[in-house]
């Protein structure tokens, strides 16, 4: 299947850059994203572009969350969520919804939900076509 985005890229802005540069360092990894493209105060993290960046605000306030907004990231396997979870979970996120099958969303999702150190809800899922 050759997937096309809709989004070109999501930026989640940190108050707490080199913690958290370290927390996404080691859970994206699982899901094989790596730093792409840095810059002073931002990393780019993707595959083989920046997909997701980690800021500090350009504006220079105080990065906060959304309400009723996630960054959800794209799994290629279940075994790929859980250890997105569990290495997120390792490096200080908060439990929002421990990986597993949610009907609601439809037959074939797999995926769990954390808080990233700064309280942005953060997701990865697993689209299992053999479950839909």
């Amino acid at each position: 299947m050759n997937i096309t985005p809709c989004v070109s890229h999501v930026s989640l802005g940190t108050n707490h850059f080199d913690a958290a540069a370290e927390f996404y360092d080691s859970t994206l990894s699982a899901l094989g994203c790596r730093r792409v493209l840095e810059h002073p105060g931002a990393i780019g993290y993707g595959r083989d572009y920046p997909e997701f960046w980690l800021q500090v605000p350009i504006d220079n306030q105080p990065a906060a969350t959304g309400n009723g907004m996630h960054v959800g990231f794209f799994a290629t396997s279940k075994q790929q969520v859980d250890d997105f979870y569990r290495l997120a979970l390792q490096a200080g996120a908060k439990d929002e919804g421990a990986p597993g099958s949610r009907p609601h969303y439809g037959e074939a999702y797999y995926g769990c939900f954390v808080r990233d150190l700064d309280g942005h809800k953060i997701e990865a899922s697993f689209w299992d076509e053999s479950a839909a």
